[in-house]
């Protein structure tokens, strides 16, 4: 090992030690007041940074996906009791809403010291020292980790396993986790894995790597399974945020506008409907000012 190498080597060793010490120490500084945070990787250390400005999205907000807001609504309201309740896997195309639910959710209890903590995709294996952060402390926390998806051999995707269920050791009873991806199952699967497969009298018998991928989406208690929206419910959307937002002229004048905007974009989501609704308020505001 040359000099400079050992030189490095007790840096990184000092800062180590030094490093709990400066601001931002504590990984669950401010946990207590706040009700929205981050999960940020310093060094070696994982903290919690507030999140001061939190989307303003309500649940009446999110249109069309009333079985899902039902479903989620409820389990929140358990867990906030202290009761019973599952973690939930939001499963869907984008820009159907899952991400959204998620923060609405946030924004309807927090009154009820409800909390969230975003867990960033590469930050997924630090879940169980996130959850370990806030266990014990004031209000019941939501781990939450968005747009989530793993590829075969991922690291992150087996933490996550041990997190949700497969580890001696349990999350704290007063955190959850609320996760959302665009496949439901998590990890992609190949046209190759199932031509592997093969039927026995009449029984198909899946590989085993093909159930391996099958059994982290299992740990979630409840799937929430979210669908393309169709031309309807896509121009019910628009004429919400119209509404919403306060346009001088709604459905059906802006329809024609609203269904080019989806075409362009080749999506019918609701947030490309928000996004119309957006762009349509604001310019006919501009022409009448």
């Amino acid at each position: 090992m040359s000099e400079l190498d050992k030189f490095l080597a007790r840096a990184h060793a000092l800062l180590d030690r030094i490093e709990p010490l400066l601001p931002g120490g504590d990984r669950a500084a401010g946990a207590e007041a706040a009700s929205a945070f981050r999960w940020r990787r310093r060094g070696t250390h994982g903290v919690l940074e507030e999140i001061r400005h939190r989307s303003p999205i309500m649940l009446a907000d999110l249109q069309c996906i009333d079985r899902q807001k039902e479903i989620i609504d409820r389990n929140t309201r358990q867990f906030l009791r202290g009761l019973p309740a599952n973690n939930v896997l939001l499963a869907g195309p984008r820009g159907t809403g899952k991400s959204s639910l998620v923060k609405a959710l946030l924004n309807a209890y927090r009154a009820d010291a409800l909390k969230l903590v975003e867990i960033g995709r590469d930050d997924v294996a630090d879940l169980r020292d996130a959850g370990d952060a806030v266990g014990g402390k004031a209000g019941r926390f939501i781990l939450y980790c968005d747009d989530l998806s793993f590829e075969t051999g991922d690291a992150g995707y087996k933490s996550l396993k041990s997190a949700i269920d497969g580890s001696t050791g349990a999350m704290p009873d007063n955190v959850l986790i609320y996760a959302t991806s665009n496949r439901r199952h998590l990890v992609p699967e190949t046209m190759r894995e199932n031509l592997d497969s093969h039927v026995i009298e009449g029984e198909l018998h899946l590989s085993e790597a093909l159930e391996e991928k099958l059994s982290l989406s299992e740990r979630f208690g409840i799937w929430l399974t979210f669908q393309p929206f169709n031309q309807e419910q896509y121009l019910a959307i628009v004429d919400y945020w119209l509404k919403r937002l306060g346009a001088p002229v709604a459905l059906p004048e802006a329809e024609r506008d609203a269904l080019q905007w989806a075409l362009e974009r080749a999506s019918r989501s609701g947030r490309s409907a928000w996004q119309f609704a957006c762009d349509w308020t604001g310019r006919h505001r501009l022409l009448d000012a």
